[in-house]
């Protein structure tokens, strides 16, 4: 028996090595579309379905994402067993503004825009306020947007992140993302009914309560 067959018998004599297990979804990096037009963080299917209801303009609105994007992601989104929506509840044609140009990039781009926006809101807000009080201002919406953009610092901030003047263009002026941001608006204020932004439902049910205490209270225990 040559050498050769004698390698290969004892080959066959290994025992078969069991198929490598699946690694585990990596769910925080995970951006689907709702039904809705909201961006879904996580698991779609997780049993548990927190639903942020916010407003770019409101302070608030800003500390809650500063103070619970990293929790919600690390103890909760990780695990497949809780996503976080983000829908909007605009108040003004500022807040709209920054909601079309949150949206720019696809879904991939959302929650990387929507926390910088948040964490740079104070800078932007500034000049947002001096805008609001200098002068007449384009009627027609698509023109307003526009003029909104350019002259508060959001395009200038959003050219930092690595978009153009056409492509900032495009997004508030879409008209697709127009219909779904004013929808979930409606739904927020008119049929969910929230008291002011940010505002909570999980699994459908109003969450008492605006801040990160009470949104944590609400959130099962996923740590098992």
């Amino acid at each position: 028996m040559t050498a050769i067959r004698l390698l290969l018998l004892a080959l066959l004599a290994l025992p078969a090595s069991a198929p490598a297990a699946a690694p585990a979804p990596d769910w925080v990096a995970q951006v689907t579309l709702s039904p809705t037009g909201g961006h879904v963080l996580g698991n779609p299917a997780a049993p548990n379905k927190l639903v942020e209801y916010i407003s770019y303009t409101c302070p608030h609105c800003a500390h809650f994402v500063g103070e619970a994007s990293a929790p919600l992601k690390a103890n909760y989104v990780r695990t497949g067993k809780v996503s976080v929506e983000v829908r909007n509840a605009v108040r003004d044609k500022y807040d709209l503004t920054v909601a079309l140009l949150a949206r720019c990039g696809g879904p991939k781009r959302f929650f990387g825009n929507h926390e910088a926006l948040f964490a740079n809101q104070e800078g932007w807000m500034e000049k947002v306020v001096a805008y609001d009080k200098d002068g007449a201002k384009p009627t027609e919406q698509k023109a307003a947007l526009r003029d909104i953009g350019q002259k508060t610092g959001l395009y200038a901030f959003m050219a930092k992140r690595g978009y153009k003047p056409a492509q900032l263009d495009a997004c508030v002026n879409d008209p697709n993302a127009m219909k779904q941001v004013l929808a979930m608006t409606d739904e927020a204020w008119n049929k969910v009914q929230i008291s002011g932004t940010p505002g909570f439902t999980l699994n459908g049910t109003l969450i008492r309560g605006s801040d990160w205490t009470h949104v944590q209270a609400a959130l099962p225990d996923v740590s098992q």
